[in-house]
């Protein structure tokens, strides 16, 4: 899922950019990397592990610039390798150019074939450097990165965000149906552009809207353009970065995801009504899903887990043994809380099982005298093509197993998974606009062996200038 920003500041960007990364590190926990301009020079630095592992204050003071782009990484195709580390850069007839994606191409070997029977030679396993060859092979010939994007995202079939810097030029731009989150706001003294509006909210800045789908953006330090690219009769905004990836503080197409979450979980209470003693969050990311449920119902809210502030996300370990381990690391009970006591335990998702099982456990064992457990999503029954790491249906214990299974399984008292058409109310955008392919197993994209829906894209050639505070209304591109 990864995340990515790019930065305009006069004042200099090394540090807004490892700020923003920080606030972006639950989208990518396994590298990060920086690259800036400063006018005539070219400077990056990048590295395995997490933001604050990867960067020192020596290595921030020599990303000079007023121009940069950030990366930090969640890998789904392509290993965990450290040439696999982002932003990619290279130079090319004295352009320097430098590239920050996320997303998941669905033909990407498609892709890479084509180029490689041309004689082009990959040095990495990523999707990012097949997106970097498509736009530099057609810039080559135009001479215009405009073109070559838009060229790019006729070529390109999948989800991405992605953000390049060309000598000192940001361009963003955003796939058609808008899988993947990208959004742009001020700061004092420039511009940022985000995988998520915490990373605008944490430089001080303010976010100003969502890049809209099939979208591009030319930044510079005296503003920016937007032109619209194509435009598709629907969208397909990822449904589980509302359930799970996005941070619940940030602001994703309007909706404030801390409310969305508040609200499944009033659904969930309603759809499923039980008698507890508490109502406690599997933290973090069950956490608003809980408060909604305790408010709506009455039932206590009462922590039973402690997180180990200091561990990461478990859901992206690499693998299924690290993730295991981890849930003993990341989660304490808290017995005086839980002993002899009816729990309403609420998380966001079960992908694979193991993991809820080993904290319904750990909640029995600490002396809980019911363990009913309240999913905030409905159940994850197909594969993600498009960015989320459950690529096979025979990791996911819903895809071939009923709720009642899946309850003896995890060892649950009760267990509810708040209704597609609930979570889509709460989420507020109707249900065509969302890429529900995880929970049905419909695809917003043509996908060999899989059942797509139907979406059809203009592409277009439509422009505005947009200055700071007179961004025109959303009417539809110009033809």
């Amino acid at each position: 899922m990864c995340g990515i920003v790019g930065i305009v500041d006069a004042g200099g960007v090394s540090h807004p950019l490892y700020y923003a990364l920080f606030a972006l590190q639950h989208r990518g926990q396994e590298s990060a990397g920086i690259s800036t301009w400063d006018g005539s020079s070219f400077y990056k630095f990048k590295g395995m592990g997490l933001v604050a592992e990867v960067f020192t204050k020596e290595t921030l003071s020599e990303l000079k610039g007023h121009v940069g782009i950030g990366h930090v990484r969640y890998p789904t195709t392509g290993a965990n390798l450290p040439e696999n580390t982002q932003p990619f850069n290279f130079r090319f007839r004295d352009h320097h150019f430098a590239i920050a994606y996320n997303g998941n191409l669905v033909n990407s070997a498609e892709l890479r074939d084509a180029f490689e029977q041309d004689g082009e030679i990959f040095s990495t396993t990523t999707d990012t450097e097949i997106v970097a060859s498509t736009i530099v092979h057609e810039f080559r010939k135009s001479g215009k990165i405009e073109e070559a994007i838009i060229h790019c995202m006729h070529v390109l079939r999948g989800s991405y965000s992605v953000i390049l810097m060309l000598d000192g030029i940001l361009y963003a731009f955003r796939d058609p149906v808008g899988i993947k989150p990208l959004c742009i706001g001020t700061t004092e003294n420039g511009f940022v552009v985000a995988s998520e509006s915490v990373a605008i909210d944490t430089l001080g800045g303010t976010l100003v809207r969502d890049v809209y789908p099939g979208e591009l953006f030319r930044i510079t330090g005296a503003g920016f353009e937007a032109m619209q690219i194509a435009v598709a009769d629907r969208k397909a905004h990822c449904i589980f970065e509302y359930i799970y990836f996005a941070r619940a503080d940030s602001v994703m197409e309007g909706k404030l995801v801390y409310d969305v979450r508040r609200q499944i979980g009033a659904s969930l209470f309603d759809e499923a009504p039980v008698r507890a003693d508490l109502v406690s969050p599997v933290p973090d990311s069950g956490t608003s899903v809980a408060i909604g449920f305790s408010h709506h119902s009455g039932i206590p809210y009462l922590e039973a887990l402690m997180k180990n502030r200091y561990t990461a996300r478990t859901f992206i370990k690499p693998s299924q043994k690290e993730r295991e381990q981890a849930v003993r690391l990341k989660l304490n009970p808290i017995i005086g809380h839980i002993e002899g006591k009816k729990v309403v335990l609420v998380d966001d998702s079960i992908v694979r099982g193991t993991t809820s099982r080993h904290i319904v456990e750990l909640m029995k064992e600490s002396g809980a005298a019911e363990v009913h457990v309240r999913i905030g999503s409905p159940q994850i029954i197909a594969p993600c093509y498009l960015g989320v790491d459950m690529p096979t249906r025979a990791e996911l214990i819903a895809s071939t197993r009923p709720v009642e299974e899946v309850k003896d399984s995890i060892a649950a008292t009760t267990l509810h998974h708040v209704s597609l058409e609930a979570l889509v109310k709460a989420i507020g955008i109707d249900r065509e606009n969302l890429c529900t392919g995880c929970l049905t197993g419909k695809y917003p994209l043509s996908i060999e062996g899989e059942s797509c829906l139907s979406r059809s894209i203009d592409f277009v050639v439509g422009s505005y200038q947009a200055k700071l505070g007179s961004f025109p209304p959303r009417t539809g591109a110009a033809k």
